[in-house]
């Protein structure tokens, strides 16, 4: 069996001023650099052999300090970025309301539906980030295996994993640092933890 530990990065500056990130580089807080030291504590007796981030610098920083917590070597790579937003990127809520209204309005009732100039799909989204996972589990069966990424990614991931429609991603929410965990069966592929935040219990 192959265990696959999703882990959303940590807090960034962006997220605290409810910027939209997509691939720009933008860094964690110090609150968010916390977080990923207390998932690195959270991760020591789970037993993984290998560590994979996006190599965009929340995730990779988040990676980073979870890596030196559980002394597990770090791959990086571009395939598991955050959704390209285009020209969504560096803006708020309120300017995207002012700017881009109906099509943010899309993103969120349908975000599947979602086709504008610049702005990546969420079917390209899926095939990117699916092609680069399916590699890792051939590449480490009978493995346990974290991956460090962001929102978008890692829920077009776990639709992926266990087959479900792209419809479906707006009914996943994942938190800052939070650990889902997917489990590659012999005949399926189970989902045993979503979302789970409770090791940022005392930092809350």
């Amino acid at each position: 069996m192959i265990k696959i530990f999703l882990i959303r990065h940590g807090q960034s500056e962006w997220n605290k001023l409810n910027k939209i990130q997509g691939q720009k580089n933008t860094i964690l807080t110090e609150l968010g650099e916390k977080q990923a030291l207390y998932m690195g504590n959270r991760l020591i007796n789970e037993k993984i052999d290998i560590i994979y981030t996006s190599d965009l610098k929340r995730a990779y920083d988040t990676a980073k300090i979870i890596s030196n917590e559980i002394n597990k070597p770090l791959i990086s790579s571009d395939a598991i970025r955050e959704i390209n937003f285009g020209p969504w990127e560096g803006l708020n809520t309120e300017e995207l309301l002012d700017k881009y209204k109906d099509e943010y309005l899309t993103w969120n009732k349908e975000p599947d539906k979602l086709n504008m100039d610049g702005v990546e799909t969420l079917e390209d989204l899926k095939n990117r980030g699916m092609k680069y996972i399916n590699n890792i589990i051939k590449e480490n069966q009978n493995k346990n295996i974290a991956i460090v990424s962001h929102g978008a990614m890692l829920k077009v991931i776990i639709l992926g994993l266990l087959g479900m429609e792209m419809s479906y991603y707006k009914n996943i929410s994942l938190n800052n640092v939070s650990l889902s965990i997917i489990e590659c069966r012999d005949y399926n592929n189970v989902l045993t933890l979503l979302n789970d935040t409770s090791h940022l219990k005392e930092i809350r």
